[in-house]
């Protein structure tokens, strides 16, 4: 730029900076109180103070640089220097009531009345059905398509979420909020992001409850449009305690074409009938296998999704659909492990084109009462 330009003002500064926003809060700086002081020296140098929420912010490198950029636009700047600071104690507990309101105890967004986030609890009645694979890559789905999505790991014992999306890493800590890592625009959080190394977790059903209560309530989810909780497989305490900590939460099931398997995904959907929630559809993953000459091989058998989605309408009363087979495909596996989701890695693959379909299906459903089980008597009774 050149320095013979007049120099801007400290408010054409601040506003410029409106554009520059947190990246765990998704809100511009200047909302947030993170400007500390703006000073406009001689020749255009601007310098910035910006306040950190935490010492040792993993995200510090990308508020200096987007500071930077809003800045340097500016006629008549010709540097731009961002110093960093720390927020106080007293600093974070106003960002906290501005951020989550004054309440002392946390509560659950998505459980309030008012809430528009869509929770759906992927489940399966066994393991090994490939439920962590569907939710990834239904979670980058919908993110792609502009929706902002959340994902719960709430498989306490066998949690994998992290890894299959490549959120490497830690959350942040501010006040009593914890910021979730983020990654292919995903928010995620884990028991697997608070434990040193592979440790495994030995907890029982009040601990886990508590567990998935935080996940909920001091993790600042921002206004999400979809939320996923990967659940563990069966119907035991966590089952229970999402239903309980969130009941307007809906049921997707994952199963295989083995009939065996379907029956046992069958009473992880039933689970709707005594918790009052909503079945939003069944999955089948692993349908078959797709041979280079086209023709195809059910490893696992056929028709138990189906049997599934048939099954659940009737005990429900209310359609259940089949909403993709998904076939075998060893990328999904191998993107898995390498932090990618197939639906980016490969979107012409077969498995992707059902998934993204699965997606879109579960993003566009209508809020509404069909197939809700509610809890009224008739009256005098």
């Amino acid at each position: 730029m050149t320095t013979t330009q007049e120099q801007p003002s400290v408010e054409t500064v601040r506003t410029a900076l409106d554009s520059v926003q947190d990246p765990e809060i998704h809100k511009p700086i200047t909302e947030l109180g993170m400007v500390k002081d703006i000073t406009v020296g001689d020749g255009g140098v601007v310098t910035v103070e910006v306040y950190l929420t935490v010492a040792g912010c993993p995200m510090k490198d990308t508020i200096t640089k987007d500071t930077k950029a809003a800045v340097s636009e500016l006629p008549g700047v010709s540097e731009v220097r961002v110093e960093l600071d720390v927020m106080s104690d007293e600093q974070r507990t106003e960002l906290r009531k501005q951020l989550r309101g004054d309440a002392e105890e946390p509560v659950i967004p998505f459980a309030q009345p008012g809430s528009m986030t869509r929770v759906y609890c992927v489940a399966s009645g066994k393991g090994g059905v490939g439920k962590s694979s569907v939710t990834v890559n239904l979670a980058a789905s919908m993110a792609e398509r502009g929706l902002k999505v959340g994902v719960v790991d709430a498989d306490i014992y066998g949690h994998s979420v992290p890894r299959m999306l490549g959120a490497d890493e830690k959350p942040t800590k501010v006040e009593s909020m914890i910021m979730p890592p983020q990654a292919h625009g995903v928010k995620v959080i884990s028991i697997g992001m608070f434990t040193p190394g592979n440790t495994p977790v030995v907890w029982r059903g009040p601990m886990l409850h508590r567990a998935l209560q935080q996940f909920l309530a001091d993790v600042f989810w921002g206004d999400l449009d979809i939320l996923l909780l990967d659940l563990p497989p069966g119907t035991g305490d966590i089952a229970i305690s999402t239903a309980q900590l969130i009941p307007n939460a809906e049921i997707l099931v994952v199963t295989t074409p083995q009939q065996a398997a379907a029956e046992v995904a069958e009473r992880a959907g039933a689970i709707a009938l005594q918790t009052r929630q909503r079945v939003a559809g069944v999955i089948e993953n692993m349908s078959w296998f797709e041979a280079p000459d086209g023709s195809r091989m059910e490893i696992f058998g056929s028709g138990g999704g189906q049997t599934v989605a048939d099954s659940l309408s009737k005990s429900v009363g209310a359609e259940v659909p089949l909403l993709g087979q998904v076939p075998l495909d060893p990328r999904l596996r191998e993107q898995g492990d390498a932090g990618t989701p197939l639906v980016l890695s490969a979107p012409d693959a077969a498995a992707s084109e059902v998934m993204r379909a699965a997606a879109e299906k579960l993003s566009v459903r209508a809020r509404g009462l069909a197939g809700m089980m509610l809890n009224v008597s008739p009256a005098g009774s």
